[in-house]
């Protein structure tokens, strides 16, 4: 990867934020990625052995669909430990995808998708 992270940590909500079963998604250059506490339910006000048993799940996929509205098999996912250094090591992994299939991101981002538009 190089010396410059494409995405940085800033970009992300503190930990805290994904306690409220609340999803984070962004894109980047043809990359689509979420960030997520799994499983996605709000346990802000539940003790935390029930807050920090939960993973984060840090997904990727080509533009230009939502999360939603892509197939499974296009996503690929990773989990991490629910903690800002699981925060940190996921936003490692999505520059990681980023880099080592970029080719496939670029592709995804120059695809005239005007004909899927109703």
């Amino acid at each position: 990867m190089g010396d410059t992270p494409k995405i940085e940590e800033t970009t992300f909500y503190h930990i805290n934020y994904y306690l409220y079963g609340k999803a984070f998604k962004g894109s980047y250059q043809g990359m689509r990625f979420r960030l997520a506490r799994n499983p996605l339910e709000n346990v802000f006000f539940k003790p935390k052995e029930v807050q920090n048993a939960g993973t984060l799940m840090a997904t990727v996929w080509p533009e230009p669909f939502s999360y939603e509205n892509t197939d499974d098999e296009k996503k690929l996912t990773k989990e991490f430990p629910f903690s800002e250094d699981g925060k940190l090591a996921a936003v490692d992994w999505f520059n990681e995808q980023y880099e080592s299939r970029k080719e496939e991101w670029d592709a995804a981002k120059h695809t005239d998708w005007s004909s899927l538009r109703k």
